[in-house]
């Protein structure tokens, strides 16, 4: 995996962006998930029911981390319960549960029968969809731990497209952070009551906007922007280049020091300041 810290954030999606393809292969190959993939499809094909994949631990732990629930794996009563549920009963837990992360674990394995029955499982091409999902996630997972602004973005980029409504931003707490901090929206809101965020966000930006490759680029650019400078403010842009070039900037010549002031509220404000 690319070594990111002490980068900053604009720099580190430039070259993860050249790079990505080749560091998903190359993190696949790595021993421990390699490891983890060959056991997943050695697994995963004997697995039919909720019951069954739960109770295999080298399955269950794939799955899990494949879609960033790891933190949820001990909960093995309430992952079968919404693995058995029908998705056309409103009072089944799957629909009960705001967390996203648990509806795209839902759809994406497709038990059937009330959690006894599964055509998936036995799919090549099914399995290959998994392990990628695996892999892009603890690619994510990887970055953020050295960059969270950098894991923050890839994440957003992966969930872009399923966003369609603004009530589909704010069940998601991460994608909902990323879009405040972008269009320069204070943390307070989330005080408020859903309807009237909703409201608060539409005054903001046109949510049909995200279909836009460069709408998508420019939040992203707002988003490092400012996530930069309160991490510089903050202490937390030690060893940063944006840091770097600032030292330069308040030193002369010969040396000596020259006092500057930078005004990084107005930085970070500037940034959001074109959806205002």
């Amino acid at each position: 995996m690319l070594t990111i810290s002490g980068m900053s954030s604009r720099l580190a999606l430039k070259l993860i962006d050249r790079t990505q393809a080749k560091q998903l292969d190359q993190l696949a190959a790595e021993p421990q998930h390699a490891r983890a993939i060959s056991r997943f499809r050695e697994n995963i094909a004997d697995i039919h029911t909720a019951a069954d994949l739960v109770d295999n631990y080298d399955a269950y732990s794939f799955v899990m981390k494949a879609f960033d629930l790891e933190d949820q794996m001990f909960g093995k009563a309430m992952m079968r319960e919404i693995l058995s549920s029908d998705s056309a009963d409103k009072t089944s837990l799957v629909n009960k549960l705001t967390d996203p992360r648990f509806r795209k674990l839902y759809d994406a394995l497709g038990f059937t029968n009330g959690g006894t029955a599964n055509a998936n499982t036995s799919s090549t091409a099914w399995q290959d969809k998994i392990v990628d999902q695996y892999v892009s996630q603890q690619f994510i997972n990887g970055e953020n731990d050295q960059n969270p602004t950098v894991g923050s973005v890839l994440e957003f980029r992966k969930k872009v497209g399923g966003l369609k409504t603004w009530y589909s931003v704010l069940k998601d707490k991460d994608t909902a952070q990323f879009m405040r901090t972008a269009l320069g929206i204070p943390n307070d809101v989330v005080k408020l009551d859903v309807e009237r965020q909703k409201q608060i966000f539409e005054d903001k930006f046109d949510i049909t906007k995200l279909k836009d490759p460069k709408e998508v680029d420019n939040l992203v650019s707002h988003f490092v922007a400012v996530s930069d400078a309160n991490n510089f403010s903050t202490g937390g842009a030690a060893g940063n280049a944006a840091v770097t070039l600032m030292q330069g900037a308040v030193q002369g010549g010969s040396g000596q020091f020259v006092p500057a002031t930078f005004d990084l509220t107005a930085i970070a404000t500037f940034s959001a300041s074109r959806y205002r």
